[in-house]
């Protein structure tokens, strides 16, 4: 890897809604990028709870609280299909070295991406270890030999998911702006009353 390229990271995220784990993700990125771009998209293999633009307000909320100028919501970016996004991106900042973001929840699912050899040709993959979700050697295996190169990031992201939020009404792991913004709109159920 050539140190004198720019690195930036890219985190797109259902972000249904933020977590503690999503904003601990975005604070670690921080230390180790020059320049860190997250933006709320909508995943083919969910079913969203809130809308896109919702989810969209609700991650702006977790930047704005996080207030580092390195860090940048970029919505444009958002597609369903990472090769979409990858190829704005790489158009944003030809120069750049792109580097995707994923949480190693998702290892298992890469070599099944659409367009998934031209995404690994586009940008590095960086595994971020989530809490309960152990990285696989064989999924490991799988991403290399379809042409990936991987960095394994050196962060620790806590076991929390969006799923408790709108399941079991939990908001024990919710960064405090993002919460106030779903108490006001009452979004999963929440609201002033809770």
């Amino acid at each position: 890897m050539n140190e004198n390229i720019r690195r930036f990271a890219l985190l797109g995220t259902s972000a249904d809604p933020p977590t503690s784990g999503h904003k601990a993700l975005l604070e670690g990125l921080l230390t180790l990028f020059p320049k860190v771009i997250t933006w709320a998209s909508n995943n083919p293999m969910k079913h969203h709870k809130a809308s896109l633009e919702k989810r969209q307000r609700l991650l702006n909320a977790l930047v704005e609280e996080i207030a580092n100028p390195k860090l940048h919501l970029i919505q444009e970016l958002s597609s369903p299909w990472t090769i979409q996004t990858l190829e704005k991106a790489s158009t944003k900042w030809p120069t750049t070295e792109l580097v995707f973001v994923i949480g190693s929840d998702l290892t298992k699912d890469v070599p099944n991406w659409v367009s998934v050899q031209d995404i690994l040709k586009k940008a590095r993959i960086a595994i971020a270890p989530r809490k309960g979700w152990p990285i696989l050697r064989s999924h490991i295996q799988k991403i290399e030999s379809l042409g990936g190169q991987l960095d394994f990031l050196p962060l620790k992201i806590p076991a929390t998911a969006s799923s408790h939020v709108h399941e079991r009404l939990e908001t024990r792991n919710i960064p405090s702006s993002v919460l106030k913004l779903l108490l006001e709109e009452n979004l999963y159920g929440l609201n002033t009353n809770y």
